[in-house]
């Protein structure tokens, strides 16, 4: 056998090998964290684009109630005004003694009609 044929083999097998360990042929430390945090950061750009979407959206759901909330305390005004202005016929009717009376009086016939038709029936 040849020893520097011998030799060529030796040296050879251990290419890979250095005075600190062993070398990575394909990739270094280095790359393969870069890919992990490329990766990491894909992540994070997905999450970020969902989550600007549902904060979007709940943005749209909020001024949706805030519009629904400021037409209902319209209505609630013009319904009170309404109130208050019926209220205020009424006191006005029932301010007077004969006014007070017509109203016991319609009353009573009311109570009347409502008795005998029950007991008819």
């Amino acid at each position: 056998m040849n020893p520097r044929g011998h030799r060529s083999n030796r040296t050879s097998l251990f290419d890979g090998i250095e005075e600190g360990g062993i070398r990575a042929t394909s990739y270094s430390s280095h790359e393969i964290d870069e890919q992990e945090n490329d990766g990491a950061i894909d992540g994070l750009q997905d999450r970020v684009s969902i989550l600007k979407r549902l904060s979007g959206d709940i943005h749209e759901e909020v001024e949706t109630h805030n519009r629904m909330l400021d037409r209902m305390g319209n209505d609630m005004d013009t319904s009170r005004g309404f109130l208050s202005g019926t209220v205020d016929k009424f006191k006005m009717v029932f301010e007077t003694k004969s006014s007070r009376r017509m109203g016991t009086l319609v009353a009573s016939f009311v109570a009347l009609f409502l008795l005998v038709y029950y007991l008819t029936r």
